[in-house]
């Protein structure tokens, strides 16, 4: 009896298991059906109406480039076929390059205003914040040679515009005064070479690099120079980066006001005595030390030495702990 029974049971576990197998088998073939009645929509490209497909329902479009454009107030010769190539590459470059580009208006909406109120205080071009952007895609990056921050300078540049850099601090990566650093290195090369539009080729190529390759080449102007690829493209870059972002439906990026980044909502405190660790400094005040890091990427170290009478301006989330973005009020239409 004992051996019948588990016969019996073994014999309603399989019948079980051959029902569940003939559902999944049946489910299986629906999907698989579905599948194969999907894909039948669509042409064979054997019988070559594929490409009739494809042509009629996949449209990519030539950008066509503004009548008339301008830098920092000074007119770019679109006369000239070379100059109007030249910037016809960069405008189809950024604007077909999507990830890159929807990235450049998101940090726009954080880190613009930050830039705009300096320029203007320092009396240069609003269109120098997309000089900003093409250095370093509004990122605290470095390049192969060393040059860091939003601003790219190079370790010797930086000092040399009083940035403090050393193990613990690296202003550098401090948008405030690295901002204002290279306002002051932009202020310097257009007076030296009586152009803002030879200021931004200046700042890719050095000042001295620039005025070598001036007189060399007998002319005053950065659209009749041959230069080396980067610094010939690097104006252009700029350009079209100013008009991309400042037309974006034109160019086909829609962003919705939450896609944008806003800026961080902080308050600042004076420091000016040594924190000897920064990671119970961020505990003492309620936040986690990647947050601290976060907004305050100039310290670079686990601690900071306040020496010689100054002081510094530390970042803090504004109401708590969590790092936000500031609630900006709508403007008015």
């Amino acid at each position: 009896m004992k051996g019948n029974k588990i016969f019996l049971a073994a014999c309603v576990i399989v019948g079980l298991f051959g029902i569940l197998s003939l559902l999944l088998s049946m489910m299986s073939d629906t999907n698989n059906s579905e599948i194969q009645f999907n894909s039948d929509e669509y042409p064979k490209k054997e019988d070559g109406s594929y490409r009739d497909f494809v042509k009629k329902n996949y449209q990519v479009y030539s950008i066509e480039m503004p009548d008339t454009m301008e830098f920092s107030g000074e007119p770019v010769p679109l006369s000239n076929i070379d100059i109007k190539n030249r910037l016809d590459r960069e405008f189809h470059v950024n604007t077909y390059w999507h990830s890159q580009t929807f990235l450049f208006h998101k940090r726009a909406g954080r880190w613009f205003p930050i830039i705009e109120r300096i320029l203007q205080e320092q009396d240069v071009p609003d269109d120098f914040k997309y000089l900003c952007l093409i250095e370093s895609g509004l990122d605290n990056v470095v390049s192969p040679a060393g040059a860091a921050g939003f601003w790219q300078f190079m370790k010797s540049t930086g000092r040399g515009y009083q940035l403090e850099i050393n193990e613990e601090i690296d202003e550098r990566y401090n948008i405030e005064k690295s901002t204002k650093s290279a306002c002051k290195y932009l202020k310097i090369a257009k007076k030296k070479f009586g152009s803002w539009t030879l200021a931004a080729a200046s700042y890719n190529m050095g000042k001295s690099g620039l005025q070598k390759r001036l007189t060399e080449q007998k002319t005053d102007s950065y659209y009749d120079l041959h230069l080396n690829s980067e610094t010939s493209r690097y104006v252009m870059r700029i350009i079209a980066a100013k008009y991309i972002l400042s037309e974006s439906e034109y160019y086909g990026f829609r962003l919705r006001d939450a896609d944008i980044y806003k800026p961080y909502d902080v308050k600042n405190i004076t420091i000016d005595s040594t924190i000897l660790n920064l990671v119970d400094f961020a505990i003492e005040h309620n936040i986690s030390f990647r947050s601290l890091k976060v907004l305050n990427p100039w310290l670079r170290g686990r601690s900071l030495h306040v020496t010689g009478g100054k002081s510094y301006e530390i970042k803090l989330p504004t109401g708590g702990a969590e790092l936000k973005e500031k609630i900006l009020e709508e403007k008015d239409d």
